[in-house]
């Protein structure tokens, strides 16, 4: 029999209980549009965050002594790299670089009369368009001027936190690289507010030639921050970078927590898939079972003019996989708009963000369109269905025909 002649026969089957196969089909778009919007949101969450702390902290590539350690954040003079303007000026020599920059990094505390906080000082070249982000974040005052040497800018968030108001004096204290504790008194030129509530809360800057003074750190820097043109050169230009006595790293070497995150995050995404799919596909298993016990004497019938058996099998097959084609066209609608939706709202999770600890979210996380993702689950969610089909198909063809005609 022509496959075209059994495909009629299966679709007409699917109309002679239009319910159940719209509450099917219903159950199929349904299934695959959760799969598409949530894999799709959780990516937008790990990518967001990862961006984030790239266009605001570490940037695509850094160069950074050999002994430096990030977690210890020290500032002894062998852990820092010696004539960083030199470094800069190499690396912004790169076709591939958009902006590179030395920064020192410190940690502190900063104390006002009624409360004190830990945070991170960061002395930064202030022209640097690494820092138009912090700029274009400006809500209140200034960025700080190169020769500025007594004022600092401070997120809003911390500045609400502690009561701190613009054009305020504070103090800031620090263990200097000498290992001695050290004061000093500063005014908040400007408040920032990037929307990501870990970074407003603990981030303070200051000119460069100030934070090398203080911390007593003379002509050096933790690190060169490098931003590229293009993600994707960030292993090339490490390697172009790398030499004696320094280390140069990707955003992926210094991210690599956030990246496992994100990996156990994707492994347990996939057992939630793989179970949305299996329900999926039980229903519709359950759908041609019933139709099996609906037309034995039918398939009796059919068997007994001759249909093989391996026809009749490919007619549920036929059955399932339209079933399965059509929910999926609808899931795909259904969950396509709903990233889209929340690729552009998002969703709004205020102070929950703060909470991330080192992770760059923000205030409000989006989604994301990862198409090859979307393909994938669309593909097995059809091949589980067909797959989960093959019982009832294989139900239909084990009567033998003389049996299948008695049936009731």
């Amino acid at each position: 029999m022509a496959f075209t002649k059994l495909w009629v026969i299966a679709y007409r089957d699917l109309g002679r209980n239009r319910r159940r196969t719209i509450l099917s089909m219903v159950a199929v778009a349904l299934g695959l549009g959760l799969l598409v919007l949530m894999n799709g949101y959780i990516a937008g969450v790990m990518d967001e965050a990862m961006q984030n702390d790239i266009r605001l902290r570490i940037g695509h590539v850094q160069i950074r002594a050999a002994s430096y350690e990030e977690e210890k954040v020290s500032l002894q003079w062998k852990d820092l790299l010696d004539q960083p303007e030199a470094l800069a000026a190499r690396a912004g020599a790169l076709p591939e670089v958009k902006a590179a920059a030395p920064v020192l990094w410190a940690s502190g505390i900063l104390n006002t009369i009624d409360d004190s906080a830990g945070l991170s000082i960061y002395g930064v070249d202030v022209a640097s368009s690494l820092y138009d982000p912090i700029r274009a974040a400006m809500v209140a005052g200034e960025f700080v001027q190169a020769d500025d040497r007594g004022g600092i800018v401070i997120g809003k968030r911390l500045a609400d936190l502690m009561g701190i108001a613009l054009g305020q004096q504070v103090n800031l204290t620090i263990i200097n690289a000498n290992g001695q504790p050290d004061e000093a008194n500063f005014a908040v030129r400007g408040l920032f507010s990037t929307g990501i509530p870990s970074y407003d809360e603990s981030a303070i800057f200051m000119p460069l030639a100030r934070a090398q003074a203080f911390t007593v750190t003379t002509g050096r820097a933790s690190a060169i921050v490098i931003m590229l043109n293009r993600q994707s050169d960030s292993d090339r230009v490490a390697a172009t970078l790398a030499g004696p006595g320094i280390k140069t790293l990707t955003w992926r070497d210094i991210n690599q927590v956030l990246l496992q995150l994100a990996e156990f995050s994707f492994s347990f995404y996939m057992i939630l898939d793989i179970i949305v799919m299996v329900v999926v596909a039980v229903v519709v298993a359950n759908t041609l079972l019933m139709a099996v016990f609906e037309r034995i004497r039918e398939m009796g019938i059919l068997a007994a003019l001759g249909m093989k058996g391996r026809q009749i099998m490919l007619m549920f097959l036929l059955e399932a996989a339209t079933l399965g084609l059509v929910g999926i066209v609808i899931g795909l609608a259904l969950g396509l708009a709903g990233v889209a939706y929340l690729a552009t709202v998002g969703i709004y999770i205020g102070d929950v963000a703060s909470s991330a600890g080192s992770i760059a979210l923000g205030s409000t996380i989006h989604a994301q369109f990862v198409p090859a993702t979307f393909a994938w689950l669309s593909f097995w969610t059809l091949v589980i269905i067909l797959l989960a089909s093959l019982y009832p198909a294989w139900f239909a063809i084990r009567r033998e025909p003389a049996e299948a005609l008695r049936a009731v």
